[in-house]
């Protein structure tokens, strides 16, 4: 028989955390096409606590996208909509009992002792973000299990991720295996070259190699934005020099540990530390 949280908390040897990206998760069984998988995810998720030796487990979940990013940039995540509207009517159906049965398993997960963290309006990578800006401290190590790469923005000596996908761990030791920059310049490098998953737009002609380029000449993208207007000819140069309020704006949309609590709200976090 599974082993109830108290009774890993009593066996670890570390007090670690672990935050589940929980839909994210769930689309591991949508892709397998497993119907009805409350228990199997269920089951999972009291592995992974016992592997990484938690004793506290947080879900957290999106419901209904993010009011803020919408609010900071109505475009925000327009092109999913878009995608939706192409489904057949069997796909609509097949992505509704989806949809249903990864309700029940946060249900599940609740009744089974689990605090579920969901809130309408509101991304689970923001709750992601507002439990290791203030919470993580109370804890040994927080794993956050997620295949989302937005989730490395948060990531510390103190915090790590872990896919389900590529099966590996991405910690500050073993950053430079995933990414050819070092952390901090993350959030600059998502800045100027956006994200088409998101419809975050980037700056034309940028990619990793010129971003990295433009942090080693000026530093971060907020000093990219206040050297702007740079006088060169290259045609990312002035698309660049076009495109620099919008790097304010994707600062809004992309840095996670900064406006978490803006894509809350207050409420809602007041929710959060009763629960906590």
């Amino acid at each position: 028989m599974a082993k109830s949280l108290a009774e890993m908390s009593n066996v670890s040897h570390h007090n670690n955390l672990m935050v589940v990206d929980s839909l994210n998760l769930a689309f591991r069984y949508k892709h397998n096409k497993t119907k009805n998988y409350a228990s199997k995810y269920l089951e999972t998720i009291r592995s992974l606590a016992q592997s990484y030796e938690a004793s506290e487990v947080i879900i957290t979940a999106d419901f209904k996208g993010s009011s803020f990013r919408v609010g900071v940039y109505p475009e925000y995540k327009a092109n999913r909509k878009a995608l939706q509207e192409k489904q057949t009517e069997e796909e609509r159906a097949e992505f509704k009992e989806f949809i249903g049965d990864y309700v029940k398993t946060l249900e599940l997960l609740e009744a089974s002792g689990f605090t579920v963290l969901r809130y309408e309006g509101v991304e689970a990578d923001d709750l992601a973000a507002y439990l290791v800006k203030y919470h993580s401290v109370n804890y040994g190590h927080t794993w956050l299990i997620s295949t989302d790469r937005d989730w490395d923005l948060l990531i510390s000596d103190s915090v790590s991720r872990f896919s389900y996908t590529s099966r590996k761990e991405v910690t500050l030791d073993t950053w430079g295996q995933h990414y050819d920059y070092e952390p901090e310049e993350h959030i600059s490098i998502k800045v100027l070259e956006g994200d088409k998953g998101d419809n975050v737009p980037g700056v034309a002609g940028i990619g990793p190699k010129r971003a990295i380029v433009l942090l080693g000449q000026f530093g971060s993208a907020l000093d990219v934005y206040d050297a702007i207007p740079i006088d060169q000819k290259y045609k990312h140069i002035q698309a660049l020099n076009l495109f620099k309020e919008q790097l304010l704006v994707n600062y809004e949309l992309m840095d996670l540990l900064t406006f978490c609590e803006d894509a809350i709200g207050e409420d809602n976090i007041k929710d959060i530390e009763g629960k906590l």
